[in-house]
């Protein structure tokens, strides 16, 4: 029996396409893994992977008609959506160029000899080094960004690793097409295309991550299938890091003085946030905190009209719609739940968006409205009335990890700084009076946060990205024709680091 066909799918109307590829069997993902881990040493050059980043972002540029085409026909995200999203992914390729250009992510850091302290200190100097070949799991929501040519391939090949890619099943065809980019950037810029390959099936992602070569994986997903292979990564005889980015609710605290000062605007600007990209975002406000009494009422009368206005919409694939549709089906059947605007199937490849609304009291202790608590992934919040301040804190103690926490509040409002820090803990990045839909690849960006929205503390936006695929190394007391030249004193590479706790080549 051949290898099972991969199929590439109109996720508008539910029928294949064209097949695309076949699923790669055990041998074939060993192969890819190794073929990987003897390219290493060419990408010990930081200057062909600068040049590898900025030929792989050109030839995306270059190829942008196509590349839309192909994923908008397997994703219906739109050519509109697309185009920016390419332009991000392309955006970040370069700006992981410059960081590696610049060279302060080595982190160098040299203490020389000093007799006089107690206990004395010999010559140390420190660096980080690439950790081997990473695993990346594609994400289906974002067919480019976080996908074949995105932030994880794109970091790891910054730090020097090679990349394996377990394509999504969602864009097979796109990410063929962007993987033979990537691959074809390689060879122009002198280096092993096999820095870069890519495996189909869900068999293929497991023995990847299992396969002993691989030395990092990064995952971009729902929390069982991260959750299972992040124990797949810990249970190996050499356990690896994962670093997986699972599911999130994005809470968001809505005070009395902010629904009274606007909540209007905040309504609309709610209901544009959760339904952004059919609420396929792994950022999309998935729960809120609002008032009770006539200033809650208003921003909920506002979230109706808009979220009424929002056209029925395709998501990523049908299991998705049906699992949309089962759960929020689920979650309106609660006792006291109410749906101003009722979400659910829309036709019969659509969803339309809604909301939910209960009672916060309601979600202070445990039970079977525990189930709102829980991502659902699509266009749907849930909007919990509090009466007073204690449910506020009472819900945010049960709530799980996120990627972001928002905060709308009024002006000089007394109880914003205590919400502020009540909300700190839950998220890795926090927002005051936004909405958190849209992740600007920015050097101080974090896009991660405790579990489940992410199984380390790393982020996998920005330029500390790269920090995921880098180890520390220490070398003491060595002579100097032996250390390598990013550590010599004479910096012959003029790398910026810290010399004796002073800064060389550092701003600031």
């Amino acid at each position: 029996m051949g290898a099972a066909p991969v199929w590439s799918v109109d996720p508008r109307t539910g029928k294949p396409r064209e097949q695309v590829a076949v699923e790669a069997t055990a041998d074939e993902v060993d192969r890819a893994v190794r073929a990987a881990d003897a390219a290493r040493p060419a990408l010990a050059d930081r200057a062909a992977r600068a040049a590898l980043l900025r030929t792989a972002a050109d030839l995306l540029d270059e190829a942008r008609d196509h590349v839309i085409e192909a994923a908008d026909a397997e994703t219906a995200l739109g050519p509109v959506r697309l185009t920016g999203e390419l332009a991000r992914t392309t955006a970040q390729l370069r700006a992981f160029a410059d960081v590696v250009d610049e060279g302060a992510f080595l982190d160098i850091r040299i203490d020389h000899a000093d007799a006089g302290r107690t206990p004395p200190w010999p010559d140390l100097r420190r660096w980080k080094i690439p950790l081997g070949v990473v695993a990346v799991y594609s994400a289906s929501n974002f067919p480019l960004a976080f996908s074949v040519p995105g932030g994880d391939t794109a970091s790891a090949l910054a730090a020097g690793c090679p990349v394996v890619v377990k394509a999504h099943p969602d864009h097979p065809a796109t990410s063929e097409l962007c993987a033979s980019l990537l691959r074809r950037a390689a060879r122009q810029t002198g280096l092993p295309e096999d820095v870069v390959a890519l495996v189909h099936g869900f068999d293929a992602g497991v023995e990847l991550v299992r396969h002993p070569l691989v030395a990092a994986a990064g995952f971009t997903g729902s929390v069982r299938g991260g959750r299972a292979l992040y124990d797949a990564a810990a249970a190996r005889p050499t356990p690896i890091p994962f670093h997986g980015e699972l599911g999130s609710l994005n809470p968001v605290v809505i005070t009395e003085g902010a629904a009274a000062e606007r909540a209007e605007a905040i309504g609309t600007g709610l209901a544009g946030s959760m339904t952004l990209g059919e609420g396929q975002f792994c950022t999309k406000p998935g729960f809120v905190l609002a008032p009770a009494g006539d200033t809650g009422d208003r921003l909920v009368k506002s979230l109706t009209a808009a979220v009424s206005e929002t056209e029925p919409g395709v998501m990523l694939d049908h299991r998705m719609r049906d699992a949309f549709v089962a759960g929020v089906t689920e979650r309106a059947a609660l006792d006291g739940v109410e749906a101003p605007v009722t979400p659910g199937a829309g036709g019969e490849h659509t969803v339309s968006a809604g909301f939910l609304t209960v009672p916060a009291r309601r979600l202070a202790a445990d039970g079977p409205h525990d189930l709102l608590l829980e991502e659902c992934f699509g266009p749907v919040t849930v909007v919990a009335r509090y009466e007073t301040p204690d449910e506020i804190e009472a819900v945010l103690s049960r709530l799980p990890g996120n990627l972001t926490a928002t905060l709308h509040t009024a002006d000089d409002e007394p109880a914003a700084a205590g919400l502020l820090a009540a909300l700190t803990p839950l998220a890795g990045r926090i927002l005051v009076n936004g909405w958190p839909t849209g992740v600007a690849v920015a050097p101080a960006q974090h896009h991660g946060g405790p579990y489940p929205a992410t199984t380390s503390t790393s982020t996998s936006v920005g330029a500390t990205a790269i920090e995921r695929w880098l180890r520390p190394v220490s070398y003491q007391s060595a002579p100097p024709a032996l250390l390598p030249p990013e550590l010599r004193d004479d910096n012959p590479l003029g790398l910026p680091r810290r010399v004796d706790g002073r800064p060389e080549g550092l701003e600031g």
